[in-house]
């Protein structure tokens, strides 16, 4: 099967799904039982005046039915942090409105930050469903890491970009620490933290981990492509970053293996790592899946399950 053709089929399944959604949307093709929460990554934020960083997702989701949220967390800080960050935002949300349990869905740091909660508190927790997360770590942190020894004025810079972004997004309280995101994003710092939480990790190298762990359905996927639409800036900066993964199929910022959690249900989307939350605005490589379809389809086999 040429590559052209293969797009080609991708691109009529893309159709078909989004078609599918949009007649299931009036009977509840998303509405699970238990609430959605979006959790961004670095450098994230929930919304800055018309920008969301799950670009138009929440709507899409709701759409269908679902209750979604998308509350925020430090921008850049540890992942043990967002995680209690993460965490008490759960329990204002259950103590308001009665929830029983969340549906975590985490972009990139967001993935980490999601698993501390369903570690410590699984009681909370239905499904986390990671997107591009570091699991085991990114290069390009790791690279960072070994330029923030040489210098302090990278860390400067991240932490004043991340302090902008929670000022800008109605957080300004919120505390940054860009040198322990770093610390978390590293392979040695993921490290120590899936031996703090192993729940759903994978029992052999790019392999998957269990299903259902403490109750808790974990879920992982992410893209592979980098460069994926010439109007997108933002691609400039990932083919960059993405040098540092040499010939491992990566999303620009996290290699494909490292994405692997709980049950993969794919990992080589023709995304990069902004596409998978349908940034920039929605750009992305022609032909390829559209996410909103993606999530609407995960929101329901989460319905399916009887989440």
């Amino acid at each position: 099967m040429t590559t052209l053709t293969a797009r080609l089929l991708r691109l009529l399944l893309t159709v078909m799904l989004a078609c599918a959604t949009h007649a299931h949307a009036a009977d509840g093709y998303t509405a699970t039982r238990y609430p959605i929460v979006l959790v961004h990554g670095l450098f994230g934020f929930h919304t800055i005046g018309p920008l969301d960083y799950f670009h138009g997702i929440a709507d899409a989701l709701r759409e269908g039915g679902a209750t979604v949220y998308a509350p925020a967390v430090s921008a850049a800080n540890l992942s043990e942090v967002r995680g209690e960050q993460l965490l008490q935002e759960l329990l204002a949300l259950k103590a308001a409105y009665g929830h029983e349990k969340f549906h975590l869905i985490g972009h990139s740091h967001g993935g980490p930050t999601a698993r501390y909660v369903a570690a410590v508190a699984p009681e909370l927790v239905a499904s986390v469903t990671t997107i591009g997360s570091p699991h085991t770590g990114s290069k390009t942190a790791d690279a960072m890491k070994d330029l923030s020894r040489s210098s302090s004025v990278p860390a400067w810079l991240a932490n004043t970009l991340s302090g902008a972004l929670s000022w800008l997004a109605g957080q300004p309280s919120l505390p940054q620490d860009a040198l322990g995101a770093l610390a978390s994003l590293d392979s040695a710092g993921a490290a120590v933290f899936n031996r703090r939480f192993p729940q759903a990790m994978p029992f052999t190298p790019c392999g998957e981990g269990a299903a259902v762990v403490n109750g808790v359905h974990y879920f992982s996927m992410s893209g592979t492509r980098v460069t994926t639409n010439a109007l997108d800036a933002s691609d400039a900066v990932l083919a960059i970053t993405s040098r540092d993964f040499g010939d491992e199929p990566n999303d620009g910022l996290v290699g494909r293996c490292s994405s692997h959690w709980g049950t993969v249900l794919r990992d080589d989307y023709e995304w990069n790592h902004l596409d998978e939350v349908n940034q920039a605005l929605g750009l992305r490589a022609p032909l390829s899946p559209d996410p909103l379809a993606v999530y609407r389809l995960h929101a329901n086999r989460l319905r399916k399950l009887g989440l």
